[in-house]
């Protein structure tokens, strides 16, 4: 298994764990150097500090890191790599910002001018996207925050700019579904701590309750006053199905609001591939077939448009495929993000595993999608 960035969240740190990056304080100083393995009192002291997620090293130097290529797969890696489209990129001063946005918002609720300081924090992220050329997104890219509502919020509001841009949604759009993507779960914030993570499978009530936070949203964001009518219906239906089996109410998708059905893809979609304190994150391959199997559930339109602007496997990764073959991604096919064109480091042969019906039964086994999330 190769050398792998893991995400964990802190109560799941064992001791032992390889840290991979330097752990800072609020203050950007380093608590803990990259490279230390952790023993219980800094585990402890991490958890006293509030720092909620770490991201650690698992696994051994991969077999295929330093292994011979020969020259004829090196000019075919070449001749046949085409980069991915441009994904989105977020400055570590936008994602400090529109961190510590979201954060301010989720905590304010009732703030009087809630309305005010969500367009300054929407404003950031989707001046980003849309003043670059990027048309595709890899959430990997994307951490703004080790606080799971907080990183969600900034997921699921890229994924929908991303989405929303391929859709050719107009400029005024655009602001309106980042403000609605970064909003959608804010009714969360009125849900107590011990039912929102709850580590084990939430009672009856306890669901129950924990589907209100569309209404507790959409119910905070009329309150406060000043927020359009798309972003409201964002927050209240994002959860309504196509198939008329969602909630709160149980439209149809004759009733939900297109950005309603936008936010629902990137939201079921951060949601699995994303470790939580009762549960572990699904691979972005695993996700992404999951989502296609909803069927009725989700709108065929944004799920074309999903499936164009997804990076699983960036071009140059090195993959395992199921026939034992190692090799390097050098294209990615538009609409098939699990089937990439690959060339074999040992051959040099190419493998299009979306067109050519010679490579149909290949695929890049689970193990080589467990990445840092």
């Amino acid at each position: 298994m190769a050398v792998r960035k893991v995400a964990k969240p802190t109560r799941a740190l064992q001791p032992g764990m390889k840290v991979n990056n330097p752990i800072l304080d609020e203050a950007g100083q380093v608590l803990i150097e990259k490279g230390v393995f952790l023993d219980d009192f800094q585990i402890g002291r991490l958890l006293q500090r509030g720092i909620m997620r770490v991201y650690i090293t698992e696994g051994e130097p991969d077999e295929y890191d330093n292994m011979y290529v020969p020259q004829f797969a090196k000019e075919q890696i070449e001749k046949n790599r085409k980069p991915d489209k441009k994904k989105v990129e977020l400055s570590q001063a936008v994602k400090e910002r529109v961190g510590k946005g979201i954060e301010y918002l989720f905590t304010n609720t009732k703030d009087a001018n809630l309305a005010e300081s969500s367009n300054n924090v929407a404003g950031e992220l989707v001046s980003t996207i849309l003043d670059s050329d990027a048309v595709a997104v890899d959430i990997d890219m994307l951490k703004v925050s080790d606080e799971y509502t907080f990183k969600h919020s900034v997921d699921v509001a890229a994924m929908s700019l991303i989405i929303g841009k391929s859709m050719g949604l107009t400029k005024d759009e655009m602001k309106d579904l980042g403000m609605a993507g970064l909003l959608h779960d804010l009714g969360k914030s009125q849900i107590p701590n011990e039912v929102l993570n709850k580590p084990g499978k939430l009672t009856d009530m306890e669901f129950a309750l924990m589907k209100q936070h569309t209404l507790f949203g959409f119910k905070i964001l009329k309150e406060r006053g000043g927020f359009k009518d798309n972003v409201m219906m964002g927050a209240l239906q994002h959860h309504e199905k196509m198939n008329g089996r969602g909630y709160p109410q149980g439209f149809d998708s004759s009733r939900i609001h297109k950005f309603a059905r936008i936010i629902a893809v990137a939201d079921v979609y951060d949601a699995l591939v994303t470790e939580r304190p009762y549960k572990k994150g699904f691979s972005k391959s695993t996700a992404f077939e999951m989502l296609i199997s909803m069927g009725d559930d989700l709108d065929v339109e944004v799920m074309t448009h999903f499936k164009k602007t997804l990076i699983i496997y960036p071009v140059d990764k090195v993959v395992v495929l199921s026939n034992g073959e190692p090799a390097r991604v050098v294209k990615n096919n538009e609409g098939y993000p699990t089937r990439p064109v690959l060339v074999s480091l040992k051959t040099g042969e190419i493998f299009d595993l979306s067109n050519d019906v010679k490579y149909a039964s290949l695929m890049i086994p689970e193990a080589d999608l467990e990445e840092a999330r």
